[in-house]
C-alpha cells in the first residue's frame, strides 16, 4: 500500500471518479499494460505497466512511437492502482491532472528476459534503469525498452522501439491514431478550464524535486557552438531560430541565487544585474543557455548598444534563452532539443518577466525564415537538428548558423596615429590566428569609432603597449603604428574578404571580453548541403562531370562526378570522394603501408561490384605506390595498391572503391598482423544479440587482461580488434581468435555459432575468426560501405554497446560531426601490444 500513498494524497476522491489506491493482481498469469491519452494542462500520454499489483507509470509528452529512430522522453510518476487501467473520462477542474482521459491502447505485455518471478524481474530491471518488454496491443506491438537517461538519478527515462517486424521507418505521430471525436472532446474540456498560466504548471512541477548541489569552478558549463554554413536551407527534422547579436551567457540558478557567466566563464552578474534580478525569481533550479542582448522596438538587436550598456545603463536589456541544460538537478543534455525547448518555454512563461524571453523557432522552412530575417534586419538565423543532444564546448554540425551580415571576431594588434580631427587613435590594426597558431594581419578598422569608444579603447590599450609588432609579417600603414600585446578581442562587421585575406570595409562593433584571443580564428562557411543531408534537391546533371585536384603536389583527375552511386539517397560519386577527402586525416592512419584489396562499384551500389587486387602497373600513374606480394593461390606475384596520402585515396575512390579494405599486416611485416579480428555476423537474428555477443567477448578478454577495440562493420555486424604489436604470425593469431570464439560460444550456445556453413548457423550470431589469414581484408575504420543509407564502419566506445545501437546511426552525413563530439576513439590502437603468450600457451 505504501507505493500508492503518493497517488492517494494527490487526489480528492469526493470530487474525482478516479479509483482509490489499492493493490490488485490481474486474474491469470498475463500482465496488462495501458496507454491513456491525457489532455490536461498539456497534452501527454500516460504509459502504465502492471507490476506486483500496481501500475508503474510514465508520462510521455509526445506519446509512444513505432519508429526505432524516435527517442521518446518518459517522465516516471507515482504508481497508480491496478483499477486505473479502466479509467476513462473527465477529471474535474481543481483536481490534480484535471482534463480528459482516453484509453488509447491496452493489452498484455511480456519481459524479454525471463526471471524466477515476473514481478521481481520487472522491479529489478526498473531499479537498474533498463526495462525491456514486448507489448501486445492493438496500436503498439513488439519490443520496446524503457531506459533511464544517462547521469540521471531521478525520473527522466526514454521510451525506445526496438527494430523488429512491427517497427516502421516513416514518421510516427500518436495523434494520427487518435479518433477526431476524442481530440475534439479533449480540446473542449481543456478550453473549458481556467488558464493554466494562473497556477504553477504541473508539467514542470512533476519533473523532479531533487536539490542540486552548488557547482564548483570545474563544473561550470561551456556552451555548445554552431558551425557557419554558406546558405539557408529547408529540411525535415530541423528547426530554425533567430541569431541573436549579443553576449552568449549561461544562467545557473540555485535556490534563488544566480551565476550569470560568459562562454569562457567570466561573470556577468555585475554588468547585467537586471537579468540576474529577473532569473533569480524562477521557481526552479535551472541552467539556461541564451544570449544577452539590447532589443530594439522593431525586434532587432544592437551589439554596439550592448557595449554602451555597461557604462550608460540605457536600452532594453533582455536575456533571450534558447536551451535548458538542467532542471531541478536533472541533467537534460541527452534529451532531444525539441523536448528541452518544450520545458524551457513553460518555465519562461511561468516567470512572466519581460527581461527574459523565450527564443522561439519555426520548423523545416529555413529559406522562408531567412528571408523574413533579411527583411527585419537580423544578423542571421540558426538551424538546429530537432532531436540533437547538447554537447558542451564543441562546435558541431547539428547546430548551424547562416549569416545575413558578415561579422568576425578579431584581435587588436595595435593602432595607427590619427590624422585630421581624430584624436588618440587613427585605426585599429587587426589580426587573427591561422590553423598553425600564427597571428596573421587582416586589415585596419577605423569605421564605427566615435570619441567615447576611442577614449575607452585608448585607456585599455596603454598597459598593453610594446615596441615589437606581434605580427610576424611586415605591414604598410599610412601613419606609424603603436603596437600592443594581442590580448583584446573585438567584433567587426565587414563587406567581404579580399583575395589577400583582409577585411573589406570593416566597422568596429565592440570589444568581446567573453572570448580568449588565442581562440580567434577565421570563420569559413561550410557547405549547407553536406551539413544537412540536403543532397536530394540537387539535380545530378547540375554537378560537374569532371574535376582535377592538386593533392600532395600531384594532379588527380576525377571523372563522372555526377554519377549516382546511391540512387535512393541521391549520393553521387563526387560526394563520396568529398567525404573521403574530408576524413583523410582519420582514414589514412588505418590503411597506411598496407596492401589494399580494391572492391569496386563503378556503377554504384545497385550493380554487382568486383574485387581487384592486381594493378596493371604499366597503365597507372607513376606516382602511385604499389607492392608486389607472392600469392600462393595464383602462384605468381600480385601488385597491390598502397595508399599513404590524399592523392592516392582520391584516385582509389575514383575507381569506384566505395569501401576501403586493407590487410591486417603492414607491408614491412606481411606475415605478422597488427590486430586479431573477430567479425560478428548475424544470420536472421536481431542485432541486439550481436551487441550481447560483443559484450561477452569484452568480458572474456577483460578476464584475460587483453585490451580490445570495437567498431560497427557498417554492414550488419560488429568488428572487434585485438592489437598484437605485430609480434605473432597469422597462424598464431588465428588460433587465439578461435580459442576466444570457442569460449564465448560456450557462454552463449543458443545465440552464437562458430560454424562457417550458413545453413548450420541460422538465427545465430556467427563469430568469424577465419579472417585472420594472410591476404584477408576487413573494412577499415571510417570506411563507407556499399549499403543503403551510405553507412560507415564507425569506431565505438564499449559504453555505446547498448540495445538501441544501430548500424544505420553512422553514415557519411554525420561522421564528421561525431568526430567533433567524441574524437577518434581508436587513436593509439597501434601502440597497444597485448602479450598473448601470457594468456594462453599457444
Amino acid at each position: 500500500m505504501m507505493s500508492l500513498n503518493v497517488y492517494d494524497k494527490k487526489r480528492n476522491f469526493k470530487s474525482t471518479s478516479e479509483p482509490a489506491g489499492r493493490k490488485k493482481k490481474s486474474a491469470g498469469k498475463a500482465h496488462i499494460f495501458v496507454i491513456q491519452r491525457h489532455h490536461a494542462s498539456r497534452l501527454h500520454y500516460d504509459f502504465r505497466l502492471e507490476v506486483d499489483g500496481v501500475l508503474k507509470s510514465w508520462a510521455v509528452p509526445k506519446g509512444p512511437s513505432m519508429n526505432p529512430a524516435d527517442k521518446r522522453l518518459a517522465m516516471q510518476v507515482e504508481d497508480h492502482p491496478y483499477d486505473y487501467k479502466d479509467f476513462e473520462g473527465i477529471i474535474p477542474e481543481g483536481n490534480y491532472g484535471a482534463g480528459f482521459v482516453y484509453i488509447w491502447d491496452k493489452g498484455n505485455y511480456e519481459l524479454l528476459h525471463d526471471g524466477t518471478s515476473f514481478d521481481k524481474e520487472a522491479e529489478k530491471e526498473i531499479r537498474s534503469g533498463n526495462l525491456k518488454i514486448r507489448l501486445k496491443g492493438k496500436k503498439v506491438k513488439g519490443e520496446f525498452a524503457l531506459v533511464k537517461m544517462k547521469n540521471s538519478d531521478d525520473n527522466a527515462w526514454l521510451l525506445l522501439k526496438h527494430k523488429d517486424d512491427y517497427a516502421v521507418k516513416e514518421a510516427y505521430n500518436s495523434e494520427d491514431y487518435t479518433p477526431q471525436r476524442i481530440r475534439d472532446k479533449g480540446e473542449k474540456v481543456h478550453n473549458g478550464k481556467s488558464s493554466a498560466k494562473k497556477t504553477k504548471s504541473r508539467t514542470v512541477e512533476k519533473r523532479t524535486e531533487k536539490k542540486a548541489e552548488k557547482k564548483t569552478e570545474k563544473e561550470l558549463f561551456t556552451p555548445m557552438m554552431a558551425t557557419l554554413v554558406d546558405e539557408p536551407f529547408s529540411r525535415e527534422g530541423w528547426l530554425f531560430e533567430t541569431k541573436w547579436d549579443g553576449y552568449r551567457a549561461i544562467a545557473d540558478v540555485r535556490k534563488g541565487k544566480v551565476a550569470l557567466y560568459s562562454r569562457n566563464h567570466l561573470s556577468f552578474n555585475k554588468d547585467y544585474s537586471p537579468v540576474v534580478e529577473a532569473v533569480e525569481k524562477l521557481q526552479h533550479n535551472v541552467v539556461l543557455d541564451g544570449e544577452i542582448v539590447i532589443l530594439e522596438k522593431n525586434g532587432v538587436t544592437d551589439f554596439q548598444s550592448l557595449q554602451n550598456y555597461r557604462s550608460e545603463k540605457r536600452g532594453n536589456l533582455v536575456y533571450a534563452v534558447f536551451d535548458l541544460l538542467e532542471l531541478n538537478g536533472q541533467d537534460l543534455q541527452d534529451m532531444p532539443l525539441v523536448q528541452r525547448k518544450e520545458l524551457l518555454k513553460e518555465i519562461v512563461e511561468q516567470l512572466g518577466d519581460k527581461r527574459v524571453i523565450y527564443s522561439d523557432h519555426v520548423l523545416e522552412n529555413g529559406e522562408k525564415f531567412y528571408k523574413q530575417a533579411q527583411s527585419k534586419g537580423w544578423e542571421g538565423i540558426i538551424a538546429k537538428q530537432a532531436d540533437s543532444t547538447y554537447v558542451q564546448g564543441k562546435r558541431v554540425m547539428s547546430w548551424l548558423k547562416i549569416k545575413i551580415v558578415d561579422q568576425q571576431e578579431a584581435i587588436i594588434c595595435g593602432y595607427t596615429e590619427p590624422r585630421g580631427s581624430r584624436k588618440k587613435i587613427g585605426a585599429l590594426v587587426l589580426g587573427l590566428y591561422d590553423n598553425e597558431g600564427v597571428l596573421k594581419y587582416i586589415g585596419n578598422c577605423g569605421g564605427g569609432l566615435n570619441s567615447a569608444l576611442i577614449d575607452e579603447l585608448y585607456t585599455k590599450m596603454q598597459p598593453l603597449v610594446q615596441k615589437q609588432s606581434p605580427l610576424k609579417e611586415k605591414i604598410k600603414t599610412p601613419t606609424p603604428v603603436t603596437w600592443v600585446k594581442p590580448q583584446l578581442v573585438c567584433q567587426v562587421k565587414f563587406a567581404s574578404w579580399t583575395g589577400g585575406n583582409h577585411l573589406r570595409q570593416p566597422v568596429f562593433l565592440g570589444l568581446r571580453k567573453d572570448k580568449p584571443a588565442k581562440e580567434v580564428r577565421k570563420e569559413t562557411a561550410r557547405s549547407a548541403d553536406m551539413a544537412t543531408k540536403n543532397i536530394a534537391e540537387k539535380a545530378p546533371a547540375a554537378a560537374e562531370k569532371e574535376r582535377t585536384l592538386t593533392l600532395n603536389s600531384k594532379k588527380v583527375t576525377l571523372t563522372n562526378q555526377q554519377k549516382l552511386y546511391w540512387p535512393k539517397e541521391k549520393i553521387t560519386k563526387g560526394m563520396l570522394i568529398d567525404y573521403y577527402l574530408a576524413m583523410a586525416d582519420y582514414v589514412l592512419p588505418y590503411i597506411k603501408d598496407r596492401a589494399l584489396s580494391l572492391h569496386r562499384f563503378p556503377d554504384g551500389i545497385k550493380s554487382a561490384g568486383f574485387y581487384q587486387k592486381d594493378l596493371d602497373t604499366a597503365t597507372i600513374p607513376e606516382w602511385l605506390k604499389t607492392i608486389s606480394i607472392y600469392s600462393e593461390s595464383t602462384s605468381r606475384n600480385v601488385d597491390y595498391l598502397v595508399c599513404n596520402n590524399e592523392a592516392t585515396l582520391a584516385y582509389m575512390i575514383n575507381l569506384g572503391c566505395i569501401e576501403v579494405n586493407p590487410w591486417l599486416s603492414k607491408i614491412k611485416k606481411p606475415d605478422n598482423p597488427d590486430y586479431i579480428v573477430l567479425d560478428l555476423d548475424p544470420e536472421s537474428i536481431s542485432f541486439r544479440y550481436v551487441v550481447e555477443t560483443a559484450q561477452v567477448i569484452k568480458e572474456t578478454l577483460d578476464e584475460m587482461g587483453v585490451t580490445a577495440f570495437c567498431k560497427t562493420s557498417g554492414a550488419s555486424g560488429i568488428h572487434i580488434y585485438i592489437p598484437t604489436g605485430a609480434k605473432y604470425n597469422y597462424d598464431t593469431c588465428r588460433l587465439f581468435a578461435e580459442y576466444v570464439a570457442g569460449l564465448v560460444q560456450k557462454k552463449l550456445p543458443r545465440t552464437t555459432s562458430i560454424i562457417r556453413a550458413k545453413s548450420q548457423r541460422n538465427k545465430k550470431v556467427y563469430i568469424d575468426y577465419l579472417q585472420n589469414s594472410r591476404g584477408q581484408t576487413v573494412a577499415s575504420p571510417y570506411s563507407v560501405r556499399p549499403k543503403p543509407g551510405a553507412t560507415v564502419s564507425a569506431p565505438l566506445s564499449w559504453d555505446e554497446l547498448t540495445d538501441d545501437l544501430a548500424i544505420g546511426d553512422f553514415t557519411i552525413f554525420n561522421m564528421q560531426e561525431r568526430l567533433n563530439e567524441v574524437g577518434d576513439l581508436w587513436e593509439g590502437i597501434l601502440s597497444v601490444k597485448n602479450d598473448l603468450r601470457k594468456v594462453i600457451n599457444l
